[in-house]
């Protein structure tokens, strides 16, 4: 039975699901996306959202830890310059996962993972829709109703003759 066990074993063992994990969130560390399957990007989320958190304090112990999940010296010093500095001022939910649909040839869910202060579409569009908000008055729809008695002067003129 599976009781307390509330987290997705991916059916791997779990030396082979700890390394799937590190490999998957170096790689989504130096290239800000991957594409992966929908379990395999909410069990990469629960595993790298931590590890990205440590970021935030730049110390040596914390960067020892990281380098202790990871392994790998080019995504540790990735993390802890360039991705702390753009969620510093975040308090938590570093990555996004936007579902892309089924695979054709097993059917599984795919999606993409991201670090969200990465994607540069969402960004510019967060930015135009709050410069282009405006506020409407009442005084244009009052001019059409003034309007609408002058066009019926003309078929009363007609009637009476």
């Amino acid at each position: 039975m599976r009781h307390n066990k509330k987290f997705n074993h991916l059916s791997r063992t779990k030396a082979h699901r700890d390394a799937l994990l590190a490999n998957m969130t170096i790689a989504l560390i130096l290239r800000k996306r991957i594409f992966t399957t929908l379990a395999k990007a909410k069990a990469l989320r629960v595993y790298a959202e931590p590890l990205i958190n440590r970021a935030k304090n730049d110390t040596m112990a914390n960067r020892r830890l990281v380098f202790s999940y990871l392994q790998n010296k080019e995504a540790v010093t990735e993390l802890f310059r360039e991705v702390a500095q753009k969620i510093a001022d975040r308090p938590g939910g570093y990555t996004r996962i936007l579902k892309t649909g089924n695979r054709l040839g097993d059917n599984a869910k795919t999606c993409f993972i991201e670090l969200v202060d990465y994607n540069e579409n969402m960004l510019k569009e967060k930015a135009a829709k709050k410069s282009t908000r405006t506020r409407r008055s009442r005084k244009s729809t009052a001019a059409p109703a003034a309007e609408a008695p002058v066009a019926e002067t003309p078929a009363t003129e007609t009637a009476a003759e």
